[in-house]
């Protein structure tokens, strides 16, 4: 009993899902991401160089403007800043925030670690 009922509501939401656009599927889609966390690590290239590395990132957000709610030409996050490049997170390493602008040559990833 316990088993059809899970089935059919597995089948409902399934079926209510495939109602929406794609922008609400790819919203709904990073809701959940966001609810249960990434791994990202932005790196921030000077040429082919990495200069700055941010680690356990669980999300970049794009700044809105305070009145009208229009997007700003910079992106921002929190993340464990790796000072000595490295790639992991060593003691001394702390939590940051950071903003990069729109022309800052970034790359932004899971760890696969």
């Amino acid at each position: 009993m316990i088993k059809t009922g899970a089935v059919c509501a597995l089948a409902l939401g399934l079926g209510l899902l495939s109602a929406c656009t794609q922008e609400q599927q790819n919203q709904i889609k990073r809701d959940i991401q966001n609810w249960t966390g990434t791994d990202g690590v932005l790196e921030v290239y000077a040429g082919d160089k990495v200069v700055k590395r941010f680690m356990k990132i669980d999300k970049l957000s794009t700044a809105l403007g305070t009145t009208d709610n229009a997007p700003r030409a910079y992106r921002y996050g929190y993340g464990v800043m790796d000072v000595n490049l490295n790639g992991q997170v060593d003691a001394g390493e702390k939590r940051v925030y950071f903003e990069i602008g729109e022309y800052t040559h970034y790359v932004f990833f899971e760890n696969p670690n």
